[in-house]
């Protein structure tokens, strides 16, 4: 039995097999067949092969079969997404903690403590405090009729207006346009708004408040600034005390803030009696509200506006895929966008709303004022639905408004503007803006009214100090306005950094004989909206040569000079006769100018333009001036007689551009007592003789002597302009 036992176990290790190597390197052990005790054993490599190959031709059956609908199927996926996202978004709205109606990353800070969450005190909430009747928008409901491509008539112009003085005048200045699409010539409101506008008689947003015509050959101020196609050298900056300036610094395409203001301030300064009671306001009381202010500031900066209501939350989705298109630039995308969602939608505010501002995108882009009033209408009807927000209501409105104006369309602004401050009587903002809607007709009155109920409520609020220290002007209070226009300035609050204020305050200083008035325009130069402290014009083209007196040799316009002075007594002797038919032709000048005495004008050219039928007169003069078109054709400037009588003084003052050169030929000249000084350099006229100086420097005349004098200033353009800048600049 042993030996049987030892002999069968002989047998089963012989029948072992060594391990054979596989072609991938591992050894395995047994043998392939059945019978050899145990069976195959594969490698992990082996399997996956074979699954990866019954996975192919599995792959292959579906698709070739077509055992699976793929359609159906991703549509379903789509479906449960969607769905699954609002049901996720609606149970995590329990969560939202800054109140913008969904749950975001900045809720997830709070929820993990990264972030304190806001506390929303009751009555802080634009919808708790705004109670939206249907009479606040019953203003708002007739629908205004597209803008016309056809431009209406040029309004006329004065001839006693003397635009050599008309940004020294304290008259409400509007803000410069960015370009010619729209045909409001705002500039024109620098001294002739009071008569320009009185024809807008209706508080409604009616065609006749846009009286500007869309062309550039009759809008006023220029507003592309730069036009230069050869860029001309800039020399380096001189000293403020030397006369030869660089004009770069006072750019007229440079828009101005007048729009942007300061928010309320949380703790008004007791109500003052007297303006110079403000300077005994303890400086730690000063110090603590300027910081309550900016906390404020702060805090409205990062407040999101509610723009969403209940339903436009349900469709949230849809309003961000379109917002986003906007946002990206594709602007026409995102009107058509929005533009279905509206007609799905007609009940949502900010679906509306994401039109309006599609169309005014558009618009912008496409240069097209048609659009851009429907634009208007949108922003009005998204305003007018009844479940709109508070805050969406406000926004539509007020860009209403700004787009309103953009259009010329004064009228209707302001009557946007006082509505949302009927309905928003908190906001200080709103109120500076409706107080320059009133500047913008040319109604002082009303927007001095505006300003008075601002600084009675919050006395420290810069951008309501500024604009009514510069009514006060120009009303003549000019010792009144000085406080006023300084503090505003000191504040240094959005929209009061404005060339024309530094203007105004200098201005005023000079004339109650104040020296620091230089300190002020040197600031102004520093901020960069003059090219100098000489050189003070707020419209100009960069780079031109600037020099305060100019030889008719360095003008390149000497044949002019020649006929001038060849002709002197022509045009003298016509100059007299039409003194003596009828002084009612010399125009008083009419710019609070004068410190004293008289001083009347007699129009001939005006914006490039001949002035009525004022060349019957002087015939002979006109057709010596026909063809010189340097001097004709300045869009920019006059042709005029200046007659002033004895004991006349003009306060020092600066023209409003630097694209013009003021050519003076003496007709009737007193051998003493008559001068004209520009900076620092006083000169005398002389009969039959030229003098050219450039008027957007400070200049000063006195006329002291025992007659009349009279002469002929003829304007040209400055030398360095471009034949294509004289065509396209605007005129002033």
């Amino acid at each position: 039995m042993a030996q049987r036992k030892t002999s069968r176990s002989h047998s089963r290790k012989e029948a072992k097999v060594p391990p054979v190597e596989s072609k991938n390197g591992k050894k395995t052990e047994g043998g392939g067949d059945a019978g050899g005790g145990g069976g195959p054993k594969y490698s992990m490599f082996t399997w996956f092969v074979v699954l990866a190959l019954l996975g192919v031709w599995s792959s292959v059956a579906v698709v070739y079969f077509d055992i699976v609908d793929y359609d159906s199927v991703i549509a379903r996926a789509k479906d449960f997404h969607m769905n699954f996202s609002q049901v996720l978004q609606g149970k995590l709205t329990a969560y939202d903690t800054d109140g913008d109606g969904d749950f975001d990353v900045e809720d997830a800070k709070v929820l993990l403590g990264l972030k304190e969450a806001e506390q929303t005190n009751v009555g802080d909430s634009p919808e708790e405090k705004t109670v939206l009747k249907p009479e606040d928008v019953s203003e708002l409901q007739r629908e205004e009729p597209p803008v016309t491509s056809t431009p209406p008539e040029t309004p006329s112009v004065s001839g006693s207006q003397d635009v050599e003085s008309e940004i020294q005048a304290a008259v409400p200045l509007p803000p410069l346009v960015e370009d010619d699409f729209v045909p409001a010539s705002l500039s024109q409101c620098s001294g002739a708004c009071p008569h320009v506008l009185t024809e807008c008689l209706s508080p409604a947003d009616d065609p006749r408040d846009s009286t500007r015509p869309h062309e550039d050959e009759v809008v006023a101020i220029d507003s592309t600034g730069v036009l230069l196609e050869e860029t001309l050298p800039e020399d380096s900056l001189v000293k403020s005390g030397q006369h030869v300036t660089s004009s770069r610094f006072s750019q007229e395409a440079e828009p101005t803030e007048a729009e942007k203001h300061s928010e309320e301030r949380a703790e008004p300064e007791p109500e003052r009696e007297k303006l110079k009671e403000t300077e005994n306001i303890p400086e730690a009381e000063e110090t603590s509200e300027n910081q309550t202010q900016d906390k404020i500031r702060e805090k409205a900066k990062k407040k999101k506006p509610k723009l969403l209501n209940k339903f436009d939350k349900t469709i949230k989705a849809e309003i961000d895929a379109a917002d986003k298109l906007l946002k990206k630039g594709k602007v026409e995308e995102a009107l058509r966008a929005f533009e279905a969602l509206v007609q799905q939608y007609p009940q949502s505010p900010r679906a509306l709303y994401g039109k309006a501002q599609a169309e005014d995108a558009v618009a912008e882009k496409q240069r097209s004022n048609d659009l851009l009033q429907k634009a208007i209408n949108s922003y009005r009807e998204a305003a007018e639905l009844p479940d709109a927000t508070p805050d969406l209501l406000r926004a539509a409105l007020k860009r209403r408004a700004e787009r309103q104006q953009f259009l010329g369309r004064m009228r209707g602004s302001l009557a946007t503007l006082d509505k949302l401050v009927q309905i928003f009587p908190e906001d200080v903002g709103l109120k500076n803006d409706l107080g320059v809607a009133h500047l913008l007709l040319g109604d002082n009155k009303g927007a001095k009214k505006v300003y008075e109920e601002v600084l009675e409520a919050f006395p420290g609020n810069g951008f309501a100090k500024v604009h009514y220290g510069f009514i006060l002007k120009s009303e003549n209070k000019i010792a009144e306005s000085i406080p006023y226009l300084k503090e505003g300035l000191e504040s240094g609050e959005p929209g009061t950094d404005d060339g024309r204020f530094y203007f105004h305050l200098g201005d005023a200083l000079q004339r109650v004989g104040d020296d620091s008035a230089y300190h002020w325009y040197e600031l102004g130069h520093k901020r960069g909206h003059f090219a100098s402290v000489w050189q003070r014009s707020l419209y100009n083209v960069k780079g031109l040569k600037a020099q305060p007196w100019w030889t008719p040799k360095e003008t390149g316009y000497t044949d002019l000079v020649k006929t001038l002075e060849r002709n002197w007594r022509t045009i003298r002797d016509e100059a007299l006769a039409v003194m003596d038919q009828t002084t009612g032709l010399f125009v008083p000048e009419e710019e609070n100018l004068r410190e004293k005495g008289e001083w009347g004008q007699y129009t001939l050219w005006q914006q490039g333009r001949k002035d009525g039928n004022s060349c019957e007169g002087v015939q002979k003069t006109c057709s010596l001036l026909e063809r010189y078109t340097e001097a004709t054709g300045c869009k920019r400037g006059q042709i005029k007689f200046s007659v002033m009588q004895p004991g006349t003084h003009v306060w020092p003052h600066t023209g409003p551009t630097n694209c013009r050169l003021r050519m003076h030929l003496g007709l009737v000249v007193p051998k003493q007592g008559c001068r004209i000084r520009c900076t620092n350099q006083t000169r005398e006229w002389q009969e039959g003789k030229v003098l050219i100086f450039d008027d957007s420097f400070e200049h000063e005349v006195w006329q002291d002597a025992d007659s009349h004098r009279l002469i002929f200033i003829v304007d040209v353009w400055h030398p360095e302009l471009t034949q294509h800048q004289r065509q396209t600049l605007s005129p002033i």
